[in-house]
């Protein structure tokens, strides 16, 4: 049924498959924190050795970036999902016999991260961003909720995996519920007449757009609203990944069940959800500005609860953490994606935003990894979550100077 002319021309049926798309992604990726404690206990290794795989992650998701982008623009998202699908069922496959720290690097650092990029935001973002325009806000943040449901439904799904038949034949489980969705996935994208764009019922048209301007990277990076949004980017990932990476490995310091933090944690996550399409949406009303300052400010709300904590004896703290920073997990990505595309539109938009993409790779690793040394270090978290609050309020700036539209060079 996906795969007719008439189903495939519909905005809203791409808007779906591009949802499911990510969400796969995003929950196998995101199990990487459940492993996290896993991998401690079997192998010794130090909170910051454990995260270099993590980083590295991170950091390639940034540097391939621009390269995803210009292959998503000549060669469209089908082959791109097809081969990403591909990656993460082979990383995940040998990932269940790593005995060894670059096996983990090689494989969910690289092998995997590769895979994850071409089912991610960089391929999916010009194909629903060219088919919507009054409501662009929501339909990303539709797409982009997806990362916090699937990173909600894999924690305790995986620790429950874990728990039960241990992380290596978890890893085959996931490769194997990843071998059976390859192609359905790619049957979602297939299409064979041009697909039709949202008619707008309105005249509404988002600020900074210049609907006869077709932007190149180089006209992009010759404005400033490019480095501030490779900013943004970078001040989310750093806010983010100085907590997410050890949420569940903090709350087992605390002594938490990980079982049990992990079922808190994930369903903090089903919120995003909920909380990213909302945000999203009100961006197309109130600007993206506004609603991003939101998102950022909810987050800050959950890392101090976390502050707080001392002891497992307060799970209602642990629930106001999950919560609060679950709700706006990934929130801010449809404002930045929709900005992008709002100032930039054209046939480049892939790879501009691959560009941009850099920034939330270099601060995601750098804070994932950051995070873990400075535990080894002063044995907590503390210095890290309060880095992370100080990224938010710093990522609140950046945005705010997004809010007047670029002048083009003529």
């Amino acid at each position: 049924m996906t795969g007719s002319p008439r189903v495939a021309s519909s905005p809203w049926a791409i808007v779906v498959a591009a949802f499911v798309t990510f969400a796969v992604s995003a929950g196998l990726m995101h199990s990487y924190p459940v492993f996290f404690v896993a991998f401690l206990a079997q192998f010794g290794w130090t909170r910051a050795e454990t995260s270099v795989a993590y980083s590295v992650s991170q950091l390639l998701t940034g540097a391939v970036s621009p390269a995803i982008g210009v292959m998503v623009d000549r060669l469209g998202p089908r082959r791109l999902v097809l081969l990403g699908g591909v990656l993460l069922t082979v990383g995940l496959a040998l990932s269940a016999e790593v005995s060894a720290l670059w096996h983990l690097v090689a494989l969910y650092g690289v092998v995997m991260t590769v895979g994850a990029n071409c089912l991610g935001l960089v391929v999916l973002t010009p194909l629903v961003t060219t088919r919507f325009i009054e409501k662009r806000g929501l339909v990303l943040s539709i797409v982009q909720s997806a990362n916090g449901f699937g990173r909600a439904a894999s924690a305790p799904v995986v620790q429950f995996l874990i728990s039960t038949i241990g992380w290596r034949h978890a890893y085959f489980a996931l490769a194997g519920f990843m071998a059976v969705l390859v192609f359905p996935l790619g049957r979602f994208f297939r299409t064979h007449t041009p697909l039709r764009p949202e008619r707008p019922t309105t005249r509404f048209e988002p600020l900074g757009v210049e609907p006869s301007r077709d932007w190149t990277v180089a006209e992009a990076m010759a404005t400033p609203h490019f480095w501030l949004l490779l900013l943004v980017y970078l001040l989310t990932g750093l806010g983010s990944f100085f907590v997410s990476l050890h949420q569940l490995a903090f709350a087992a310091d605390k002594g938490f069940d990980t079982l049990h933090a992990a079922s808190i944690l994930g369903m903090g996550s089903f919120l995003s959800v909920i909380g990213t399409i909302f945000t999203g949406t009100i961006s197309d009303y109130v600007g993206r500005e506004v609603s991003a300052i939101i998102a950022y400010g909810i987050s800050i709300v959950g890392v101090i609860a976390a502050l707080f904590i001392t002891s497992a004896d307060q799970a209602w703290l642990l629930w106001i953490h999950a919560c609060f920073f679950g709700l706006t997990w990934g929130a801010r990505g449809p404002m930045i994606t929709a900005k992008t595309a709002d100032l930039f539109q054209g046939r480049h938009l892939g790879a501009i935003l691959g560009v941009i993409s850099i920034g939330t790779g270099v601060g995601a690793a750098v804070g994932a990894w950051a995070s873990g040394l400075i535990f080894d270090v002063f044995g907590s978290y503390r210095i890290a979550f309060i880095l992370s609050i100080a990224s938010y309020l710093a990522g609140c700036i950046a945005f705010w100077f997004l809010r007047r539209p670029p002048a083009p060079r003529t």
